[in-house]
């Protein structure tokens, strides 16, 4: 587990992220829908994400404001070969899951768990 394929941030105005991000990287959308955005940063995607669709990713987590206050305001990617085996060693080891593994209408397996500071992770696998 050495390769970090997607960065997912929350943001509370996607078409000013998205017009920020093509600015300030000079990169072209890889993949775009109403709700998100993509660029791909040499191998690892941002995936900058409308903040109302977040829960759906990180729950029962709690998606944090803009700024100070609690709650996660990104997750970070990890692709691994197998996702249930994955989850469980996370679980052998001590370490409680946020959600799934969990198919996903994207077409990834997918399973999120939080770090003690409240950050969130998720391991992924394409289905199939």
């Amino acid at each position: 587990m050495t390769t970090i394929s997607a960065i997912t941030l929350f943001v509370d105005d996607l078409a000013a992220a998205r017009d920020w991000y093509a600015r300030a990287f000079g990169l072209p959308e890889h993949y775009s829908d109403d709700v998100s955005v993509v660029f791909l940063f040499e191998g690892t995607m941002i995936n900058l994400l409308q903040v109302s669709e977040a829960a759906e990713l990180i729950g029962p987590a709690s998606v944090g404001k803009a700024g100070a206050g609690a709650g996660a305001r990104a997750q970070y990617t990890v692709t691994v070969a197998d996702v249930d085996a994955s989850v469980g060693t996370l679980r052998a080891s001590g370490i409680d899951v946020l959600n799934g593994p969990l198919d996903r209408p994207w077409g990834v397996r997918t399973a999120a768990f939080a770090d003690p500071a409240g950050h969130v992770w998720e391991f992924a696998a394409p289905i199939g």
